[in-house]
Protein backbone atom coordinates (compact mmCIF):
# COMPACT_ATOMS: atom_id res chain seq x y z
CA UNK A 1 0.00 0.00 0.00
CA UNK A 2 3.06 2.29 -0.39
CA UNK A 3 4.44 3.68 -3.21
CA UNK A 4 7.31 1.27 -4.34
CA UNK A 5 9.50 2.61 -7.02
CA UNK A 6 12.15 4.80 -5.83
CA UNK A 7 14.85 4.65 -9.02
CA UNK A 8 14.98 6.84 -11.25
CA UNK A 9 13.53 8.99 -13.69
CA UNK A 10 11.40 10.17 -9.94
CA UNK A 11 13.79 11.86 -7.79
CA UNK A 12 12.56 9.61 -4.71
CA UNK A 13 10.20 13.00 -3.71
CA UNK A 14 13.48 15.78 -4.04
CA UNK A 15 12.33 17.04 -6.88
CA UNK A 16 12.97 16.62 -10.71
CA UNK A 17 10.44 15.14 -12.88
CA UNK A 18 8.29 12.33 -11.97
CA UNK A 19 7.72 9.71 -15.17
CA UNK A 20 4.45 8.86 -16.35
CA UNK A 21 4.35 5.13 -15.74
CA UNK A 22 4.95 6.07 -12.48
CA UNK A 23 2.44 8.62 -12.31
CA UNK A 24 -0.08 6.31 -13.85
CA UNK A 25 1.21 3.63 -11.00
CA UNK A 26 0.03 6.37 -8.59
CA UNK A 27 -2.81 7.45 -9.93
CA UNK A 28 -4.24 3.74 -10.01
CA UNK A 29 -3.27 3.14 -6.44
CA UNK A 30 -5.39 6.28 -5.48
CA UNK A 31 -8.09 5.26 -7.48
CA UNK A 32 -8.24 1.93 -5.36
CA UNK A 33 -8.34 4.23 -2.31
CA UNK A 34 -11.15 5.84 -3.05
CA UNK A 35 -12.63 2.48 -4.31
CA UNK A 36 -11.85 1.42 -1.27
CA UNK A 37 -13.30 3.86 1.16
CA UNK A 38 -16.26 3.50 -1.15
CA UNK A 39 -17.40 0.20 0.19
CA UNK A 40 -16.74 0.77 4.14
CA UNK A 41 -18.80 4.08 4.01
CA UNK A 42 -21.49 3.86 1.23
CA UNK A 43 -23.77 0.95 1.46
CA UNK A 44 -23.11 -2.06 -0.83
CA UNK A 45 -26.46 -3.64 -0.60
CA UNK A 46 -30.12 -2.29 -0.69
CA UNK A 47 -32.66 -1.84 1.87
CA UNK A 48 -34.83 -5.13 3.56
CA UNK A 49 -36.58 -6.84 2.36
CA UNK A 50 -35.11 -7.24 -1.24
CA UNK A 51 -31.04 -6.46 -0.43
CA UNK A 52 -30.16 -5.69 -3.98
CA UNK A 53 -26.76 -4.70 -4.74
CA UNK A 54 -26.15 -1.23 -5.32
CA UNK A 55 -23.84 0.45 -7.84
CA UNK A 56 -20.64 0.80 -5.30
CA UNK A 57 -21.38 -2.84 -4.48
CA UNK A 58 -21.55 -3.98 -7.82
CA UNK A 59 -18.64 -1.74 -9.48
CA UNK A 60 -16.25 -1.53 -6.01
CA UNK A 61 -16.62 -4.47 -4.05
CA UNK A 62 -13.48 -7.09 -4.02
CA UNK A 63 -12.22 -5.51 -7.11
CA UNK A 64 -10.30 -2.03 -4.98
CA UNK A 65 -8.92 -4.13 -2.51
CA UNK A 66 -7.98 -6.94 -5.34
CA UNK A 67 -6.23 -4.09 -7.37
CA UNK A 68 -3.98 -2.38 -4.41
CA UNK A 69 -2.72 -6.10 -4.07
CA UNK A 70 -1.67 -6.73 -8.19
CA UNK A 71 -0.42 -2.82 -7.54
CA UNK A 72 1.51 -4.30 -4.98
CA UNK A 73 3.30 -6.55 -7.15
CA UNK A 74 4.03 -4.42 -9.63
CA UNK A 75 5.59 -1.61 -7.30
CA UNK A 76 7.72 -4.57 -5.95
CA UNK A 77 8.95 -5.61 -9.86
CA UNK A 78 10.05 -2.30 -10.66
CA UNK A 79 11.92 -1.83 -7.20
CA UNK A 80 13.57 -5.04 -8.27
CA UNK A 81 14.90 -4.72 -11.47
CA UNK A 82 12.26 -3.93 -13.81
CA UNK A 83 12.18 -6.20 -16.52
CA UNK A 84 15.54 -7.90 -15.26
CA UNK A 85 15.03 -8.94 -12.18
CA UNK A 86 18.55 -8.50 -9.52
CA UNK A 87 20.16 -11.07 -8.62
CA UNK A 88 22.99 -12.23 -5.94
CA UNK A 89 23.56 -9.61 -3.46
CA UNK A 90 21.85 -6.59 -4.58
CA UNK A 91 18.23 -9.07 -4.69
CA UNK A 92 19.22 -10.15 -1.05
CA UNK A 93 19.60 -6.49 -0.04
CA UNK A 94 15.77 -5.72 -1.69
CA UNK A 95 14.72 -8.76 0.16
CA UNK A 96 15.54 -7.55 3.17
CA UNK A 97 13.79 -3.80 2.26
CA UNK A 98 11.13 -5.24 1.11
CA UNK A 99 10.81 -7.58 4.90
CA UNK A 100 11.65 -4.07 6.89
CA UNK A 101 9.02 -2.31 5.07
CA UNK A 102 6.34 -5.20 5.21
CA UNK A 103 7.49 -5.20 9.45
CA UNK A 104 6.02 -1.37 9.37
CA UNK A 105 3.22 -2.20 7.75
CA UNK A 106 2.27 -5.16 9.94
CA UNK A 107 2.67 -2.53 13.13
CA UNK A 108 0.19 -0.16 11.99
CA UNK A 109 -2.17 -3.19 10.92
CA UNK A 110 -1.99 -4.15 14.28
CA UNK A 111 -2.50 -0.71 16.06
CA UNK A 112 -5.27 -0.23 13.49
CA UNK A 113 -6.76 -3.79 14.18
CA UNK A 114 -7.19 -2.39 18.09
CA UNK A 115 -9.51 0.22 17.02
CA UNK A 116 -13.63 -0.73 17.34
CA UNK A 117 -14.19 -0.11 13.59
CA UNK A 118 -16.66 -2.04 10.97
CA UNK A 119 -13.67 -1.96 8.54
CA UNK A 120 -12.22 -5.29 7.55
CA UNK A 121 -8.64 -3.79 7.52
CA UNK A 122 -6.35 -5.28 5.05
CA UNK A 123 -2.65 -3.98 6.41
CA UNK A 124 -1.45 -7.05 8.79
CA UNK A 125 -2.49 -9.32 5.44
CA UNK A 126 -0.74 -7.36 3.10
CA UNK A 127 2.44 -7.47 5.28
CA UNK A 128 2.14 -10.95 5.28
CA UNK A 129 1.87 -10.99 1.26
CA UNK A 130 5.33 -9.14 1.23
CA UNK A 131 6.90 -11.47 3.28
CA UNK A 132 5.83 -14.51 0.98
CA UNK A 133 6.59 -13.26 -1.89
CA UNK A 134 10.13 -12.73 -1.07
CA UNK A 135 11.11 -15.85 -3.19
CA UNK A 136 9.83 -15.06 -6.31
CA UNK A 137 11.43 -12.02 -6.29
CA UNK A 138 14.32 -12.89 -8.52
CA UNK A 139 12.37 -15.07 -11.24
CA UNK A 140 11.92 -13.51 -14.70
CA UNK A 141 8.82 -13.63 -16.47
CA UNK A 142 8.30 -16.80 -17.67
CA UNK A 143 8.60 -18.50 -14.55
CA UNK A 144 6.82 -15.86 -12.92
CA UNK A 145 3.99 -16.75 -15.11
CA UNK A 146 3.91 -20.40 -14.97
CA UNK A 147 4.28 -19.67 -11.08
CA UNK A 148 1.08 -17.10 -11.37
CA UNK A 149 -1.09 -19.69 -13.34
CA UNK A 150 -0.19 -22.16 -10.96
CA UNK A 151 -1.32 -20.41 -8.19
CA UNK A 152 -4.87 -18.84 -9.54
CA UNK A 153 -5.59 -22.52 -10.10
CA UNK A 154 -4.28 -25.13 -7.41
CA UNK A 155 -4.26 -22.19 -4.39
CA UNK A 156 -8.40 -22.29 -4.42
CA UNK A 157 -8.51 -25.88 -3.93
CA UNK A 158 -6.25 -26.24 -1.53
CA UNK A 159 -7.64 -23.23 0.62
CA UNK A 160 -11.54 -25.31 0.30
CA UNK A 161 -10.23 -28.55 1.41
CA UNK A 162 -8.34 -27.18 4.24
CA UNK A 163 -10.97 -24.99 5.40
CA UNK A 164 -13.47 -26.95 7.12
CA UNK A 165 -10.12 -28.88 8.96
CA UNK A 166 -9.65 -24.91 10.52
CA UNK A 167 -13.33 -24.22 11.20
CA UNK A 168 -14.04 -27.50 12.46
CA UNK A 169 -11.69 -27.35 15.37
CA UNK A 170 -12.42 -26.35 18.72
CA UNK A 171 -12.53 -23.45 19.26
CA UNK A 172 -12.61 -23.05 15.09
CA UNK A 173 -9.11 -21.22 14.28
CA UNK A 174 -10.80 -17.99 12.67
CA UNK A 175 -10.58 -14.59 14.36
CA UNK A 176 -14.12 -13.18 13.59
CA UNK A 177 -12.43 -9.54 14.16
CA UNK A 178 -9.26 -7.78 12.30
CA UNK A 179 -5.93 -9.06 13.39
CA UNK A 180 -4.83 -6.91 16.77
CA UNK A 181 -2.04 -7.41 19.26
CA UNK A 182 -3.49 -9.49 21.62
CA UNK A 183 -4.31 -12.17 18.71
CA UNK A 184 -0.31 -12.40 18.57
CA UNK A 185 -1.00 -14.58 22.35
CA UNK A 186 -2.79 -17.41 19.63
CA UNK A 187 -0.21 -17.86 17.16
CA UNK A 188 -2.13 -20.42 15.56
CA UNK A 189 -5.52 -18.64 15.17
CA UNK A 190 -3.96 -15.60 14.08
CA UNK A 191 -2.63 -17.45 10.96
CA UNK A 192 -4.85 -20.09 10.14
CA UNK A 193 -7.02 -16.74 10.26
CA UNK A 194 -4.81 -14.70 7.81
CA UNK A 195 -3.55 -17.47 5.15
CA UNK A 196 -7.10 -19.10 4.92
CA UNK A 197 -10.31 -18.30 7.13
CA UNK A 198 -10.41 -14.35 7.48
CA UNK A 199 -11.43 -11.89 5.24
CA UNK A 200 -8.14 -11.56 2.88
CA UNK A 201 -6.98 -15.03 2.71
CA UNK A 202 -3.34 -14.60 2.05
CA UNK A 203 -3.10 -18.16 0.43
CA UNK A 204 -5.35 -17.67 -2.60
CA UNK A 205 -4.01 -13.61 -2.63
CA UNK A 206 -0.20 -14.34 -3.66
CA UNK A 207 -2.17 -14.73 -6.70
CA UNK A 208 -2.68 -11.43 -7.38
CA UNK A 209 1.22 -10.42 -6.14
CA UNK A 210 2.52 -13.22 -8.76
CA UNK A 211 0.39 -11.42 -11.41
CA UNK A 212 1.03 -7.86 -10.37
CA UNK A 213 5.61 -9.04 -10.63
CA UNK A 214 3.99 -10.31 -14.09
CA UNK A 215 2.95 -7.12 -15.25
CA UNK A 216 5.47 -5.17 -13.62
CA UNK A 217 8.48 -7.29 -15.55
CA UNK A 218 6.62 -6.33 -18.59
CA UNK A 219 7.45 -3.12 -20.85
CA UNK A 220 5.26 -0.57 -19.18
CA UNK A 221 6.60 2.16 -20.88
CA UNK A 222 5.79 0.75 -24.25
CA UNK A 223 2.26 2.00 -25.54
CA UNK A 224 1.91 -1.50 -27.19
CA UNK A 225 2.35 -3.47 -24.18
CA UNK A 226 -0.47 -1.04 -22.30
CA UNK A 227 -2.64 -1.27 -25.20
CA UNK A 228 -2.36 -5.09 -25.04
CA UNK A 229 -2.35 -4.94 -21.41
CA UNK A 230 -5.89 -2.96 -21.59
CA UNK A 231 -7.54 -5.76 -23.53
CA UNK A 232 -5.96 -8.65 -21.99
CA UNK A 233 -7.46 -7.52 -19.06
CA UNK A 234 -10.63 -6.68 -20.14
CA UNK A 235 -11.07 -10.00 -21.97
CA UNK A 236 -9.91 -12.19 -18.71
CA UNK A 237 -12.39 -10.23 -16.51
CA UNK A 238 -15.27 -10.40 -18.72
CA UNK A 239 -14.98 -14.33 -19.98
CA UNK A 240 -14.32 -15.00 -15.78
CA UNK A 241 -17.09 -13.52 -14.76
CA UNK A 242 -19.22 -14.74 -17.53
CA UNK A 243 -18.00 -18.46 -17.02
CA UNK A 244 -18.83 -17.74 -13.30
CA UNK A 245 -22.78 -16.49 -14.31
CA UNK A 246 -22.99 -19.30 -16.38
CA UNK A 247 -22.22 -21.72 -13.72
CA UNK A 248 -24.57 -20.49 -11.41
CA UNK A 249 -27.74 -19.52 -13.38
CA UNK A 250 -27.07 -21.91 -16.23
CA UNK A 251 -25.43 -24.91 -14.76
CA UNK A 252 -27.54 -25.26 -11.40
CA UNK A 253 -24.63 -23.59 -9.21
CA UNK A 254 -26.76 -21.12 -7.45
CA UNK A 255 -30.14 -23.31 -6.64
CA UNK A 256 -27.10 -26.12 -4.85
CA UNK A 257 -25.49 -23.85 -3.13
CA UNK A 258 -29.16 -22.10 -1.72
CA UNK A 259 -29.79 -25.53 -0.48
CA UNK A 260 -27.28 -25.25 2.25
CA UNK A 261 -27.04 -23.48 5.65
CA UNK A 262 -26.66 -19.66 5.56
CA UNK A 263 -25.07 -17.58 8.00
CA UNK A 264 -25.92 -14.44 6.77
CA UNK A 265 -29.30 -12.87 6.15
CA UNK A 266 -28.70 -11.56 2.54
CA UNK A 267 -30.14 -13.34 -0.53
CA UNK A 268 -27.74 -15.59 -1.63
CA UNK A 269 -28.04 -13.85 -5.34
CA UNK A 270 -27.09 -10.45 -3.85
CA UNK A 271 -24.34 -11.93 -2.35
CA UNK A 272 -23.43 -13.40 -5.33
CA UNK A 273 -22.82 -10.13 -6.95
CA UNK A 274 -21.20 -8.38 -3.97
CA UNK A 275 -19.73 -10.31 -1.04
CA UNK A 276 -19.57 -13.64 -0.37
CA UNK A 277 -17.55 -12.48 3.45
CA UNK A 278 -19.74 -14.03 6.39
CA UNK A 279 -19.99 -17.65 4.08
CA UNK A 280 -18.13 -20.43 5.17
CA UNK A 281 -17.86 -22.21 1.46
CA UNK A 282 -18.33 -25.59 2.41
CA UNK A 283 -20.22 -28.17 2.10
CA UNK A 284 -20.22 -27.92 -1.69
CA UNK A 285 -17.91 -27.91 -4.67
CA UNK A 286 -19.85 -25.37 -6.29
CA UNK A 287 -17.97 -22.86 -4.19
CA UNK A 288 -15.18 -23.15 -6.43
CA UNK A 289 -17.58 -21.98 -9.87
CA UNK A 290 -17.95 -18.60 -8.38
CA UNK A 291 -16.77 -15.68 -9.60
CA UNK A 292 -18.37 -13.46 -6.89
CA UNK A 293 -15.98 -10.96 -4.98
CA UNK A 294 -14.30 -12.09 -2.10
CA UNK A 295 -14.89 -15.69 -3.07
CA UNK A 296 -10.71 -16.43 -3.08
CA UNK A 297 -11.57 -18.72 -6.54
CA UNK A 298 -9.78 -19.01 -9.48
CA UNK A 299 -13.14 -17.69 -11.34
CA UNK A 300 -12.46 -14.69 -9.04
CA UNK A 301 -8.97 -14.22 -8.60
CA UNK A 302 -8.89 -14.19 -12.65
CA UNK A 303 -11.93 -11.62 -12.72
CA UNK A 304 -10.26 -9.53 -10.39
CA UNK A 305 -6.99 -9.43 -11.76
CA UNK A 306 -8.37 -8.97 -15.08
CA UNK A 307 -9.78 -5.91 -13.83
CA UNK A 308 -6.27 -4.55 -11.97
CA UNK A 309 -4.43 -5.07 -15.08
CA UNK A 310 -7.06 -3.24 -17.70
CA UNK A 311 -7.17 -0.02 -14.77
CA UNK A 312 -3.32 -0.39 -14.15
CA UNK A 313 -3.34 0.11 -18.22
CA UNK A 314 -5.61 2.67 -18.81
CA UNK A 315 -4.42 4.96 -16.21
CA UNK A 316 -0.81 4.36 -17.91
CA UNK A 317 -2.04 5.49 -21.36
CA UNK A 318 -3.84 8.33 -19.75
CA UNK A 319 -0.76 9.08 -17.91
CA UNK A 320 1.29 9.09 -21.09
CA UNK A 321 -1.32 11.36 -22.75
CA UNK A 322 -1.05 13.67 -19.98
CA UNK A 323 2.68 13.89 -20.48
CA UNK A 324 2.64 14.31 -24.07
CA UNK A 325 0.66 17.38 -23.35
CA UNK A 326 2.47 18.69 -20.33
CA UNK A 327 -0.44 18.68 -18.34
CA UNK A 328 -1.21 16.93 -14.39
CA UNK A 329 -4.45 16.08 -14.32
CA UNK A 330 -3.71 12.68 -12.54
CA UNK A 331 -2.63 14.34 -10.05
CA UNK A 332 -6.23 14.12 -8.03
CA UNK A 333 -5.58 10.75 -7.83
CA UNK A 334 -1.52 9.51 -8.29
CA UNK A 335 -1.23 12.36 -5.16
CA UNK A 336 -2.93 9.89 -2.70
CA UNK A 337 -1.87 6.91 -4.37
CA UNK A 338 1.59 7.79 -3.25
CA UNK A 339 0.93 7.68 0.01
CA UNK A 340 -2.04 5.59 0.85
CA UNK A 341 -0.51 4.04 3.35
CA UNK A 342 -0.90 7.17 5.69
CA UNK A 343 -4.28 8.40 4.19
CA UNK A 344 -5.92 4.64 4.51
CA UNK A 345 -4.75 4.17 8.22
CA UNK A 346 -6.35 8.13 8.69
CA UNK A 347 -9.57 6.77 7.31
CA UNK A 348 -9.79 3.60 9.20
CA UNK A 349 -8.84 6.16 12.20
CA UNK A 350 -11.55 8.39 11.58
CA UNK A 351 -14.34 5.65 10.38
CA UNK A 352 -13.40 4.45 13.99
CA UNK A 353 -14.63 7.23 15.91
CA UNK A 354 -18.51 6.92 14.10
CA UNK A 355 -18.56 3.19 14.54
CA UNK A 356 -21.97 2.32 16.22
CA UNK A 357 -22.28 5.59 17.05
CA UNK A 358 -25.08 8.10 15.34
CA UNK A 359 -23.80 10.10 12.94
CA UNK A 360 -23.46 14.21 13.67
CA UNK A 361 -26.57 15.82 12.59
CA UNK A 362 -26.96 16.40 9.40
CA UNK A 363 -24.40 14.01 7.97
CA UNK A 364 -24.89 10.83 6.34
CA UNK A 365 -22.70 8.11 4.83
CA UNK A 366 -22.60 9.78 1.41
CA UNK A 367 -21.89 13.33 3.21
CA UNK A 368 -18.89 11.10 5.06
CA UNK A 369 -17.45 9.74 1.90
CA UNK A 370 -17.14 12.32 -0.21
CA UNK A 371 -15.76 14.37 2.82
CA UNK A 372 -13.05 11.79 3.44
CA UNK A 373 -11.79 11.15 0.12
CA UNK A 374 -11.85 15.12 -0.68
CA UNK A 375 -9.56 15.40 2.36
CA UNK A 376 -7.45 12.40 0.67
CA UNK A 377 -6.94 14.18 -2.89
CA UNK A 378 -6.07 17.39 -1.01
CA UNK A 379 -3.92 16.11 1.26
CA UNK A 380 -2.24 13.82 -1.37
CA UNK A 381 -1.88 16.61 -3.83
CA UNK A 382 -0.44 19.05 -1.08
CA UNK A 383 2.47 16.45 -0.26
CA UNK A 384 2.81 15.75 -4.12
CA UNK A 385 3.05 19.42 -4.65
CA UNK A 386 5.94 19.49 -1.89
CA UNK A 387 7.32 16.71 -3.42
CA UNK A 388 7.18 15.47 -0.03
CA UNK A 389 6.50 11.59 1.37
CA UNK A 390 3.37 10.62 3.62
CA UNK A 391 4.35 10.12 7.28
CA UNK A 392 4.06 6.22 7.67
CA UNK A 393 5.67 6.50 4.10
CA UNK A 394 8.24 8.21 5.03
CA UNK A 395 8.67 5.56 8.21
CA UNK A 396 8.58 2.54 5.52
CA UNK A 397 11.23 4.25 2.87
CA UNK A 398 13.55 4.50 6.25
CA UNK A 399 12.91 0.47 7.44
CA UNK A 400 13.07 -0.20 3.53
CA UNK A 401 16.65 1.34 3.45
CA UNK A 402 17.77 0.04 6.82
CA UNK A 403 16.99 -3.71 5.60
CA UNK A 404 18.54 -3.11 2.48
CA UNK A 405 21.60 -1.91 3.45
CA UNK A 406 24.90 -3.66 2.67
CA UNK A 407 28.32 -2.58 4.02
CA UNK A 408 30.73 -1.67 0.76
CA UNK A 409 33.27 -4.07 0.27
CA UNK A 410 36.72 -3.29 1.75
CA UNK A 411 40.10 -3.57 0.25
Amino acid sequence: MTSQETAPPRKARDGGQVSSRLTGIDAARGAALLGMMSTHLLPTFGPAPSWDPTFVGLVFSGRSSALFAVLAGIGLALTTGKQEPRQGGELRAARGGVAMRALVIAVVGLALGGLDVNIAVILVHYAVLFLCILPFLGLRLKALSFWALGWVLLSPVVAYLLRPLLLETTPPLQLGHNPGTEDLGTPGQLLADIFFTGYYPVFQWISYLLIGLVIGRLALTRTKVQLLLLAGGVAVAAAAKVVGFLAMEAWGGRAALEKLPGTRGYPLDSMLQVNLTGLDQTGSWWWLATASPHAGTTLDLLHTSGTAAAVVAFFLLLAAAAENLKVNILMVLSGPGAMTLSLYSAHVWVVSGFTNKPLPAGWTEEGMYWTQALCAVVIGACFALLRRRGPLEWVAHQASRLGSYRPAAVG
